[in-house]
């Protein structure tokens, strides 16, 4: 489980970097009115359901996630906070990477660039950070 932990906590960053690469390449793509999709796009997808893997497995194993002690704050974060945020944003790169593909021209880029940055915010208001004493680290 240990392992898991750290994956989890270590792809993050990898997420993240994934993330604000696809942002800054869609916005660039959407002001220079390119018609060619950006292969960070999809990288920054697959990292992000990769992690939703790896989260699922450690949402049923943990034992931070416990509806019965919902009341403490580490366990209402782990057991619904962070899972029904988390969801939600990988949602929305899935809909703003379907719906990208389905456009052409700067449509295509400015598309991703409003789902995938909408979704940044809700990743990094998710993140356990270690600054908010629920009982995680930086890696």
């Amino acid at each position: 489980m240990n392992i898991l932990v750290r994956a989890h906590s270590g792809l993050r960053y990898v997420v993240l970097a994934l993330l604000i690469a696809a942002i800054f390449a869609a916005y660039s793509n959407w002001q220079n009115g390119k018609r060619k999709d950006a292969k960070v796009y999809l990288f920054a997808m697959i990292a992000t359901h990769t992690q939703l893997l790896i989260g699922l497995i450690l949402y049923v194993m943990s034992p931070k996630v416990d509806f019965k002690m919902i009341s403490e704050k580490i366990y209402r974060f782990y057991s619904i906070e962070h899972i029904f945020m988390m969801l939600i944003a990988i949602v929305l790169i899935t809909l703003g990477r379907i719906r990208s593909k389905k456009l052409d021209g700067p449509d295509k880029h400015r598309t991703v660039l409003y789902f995938y940055a909408l979704a940044l915010i809700i990743i990094l208001v998710a993140i356990p950070w270690p600054f908010r004493e629920l009982g995680a680290s930086w890696f």
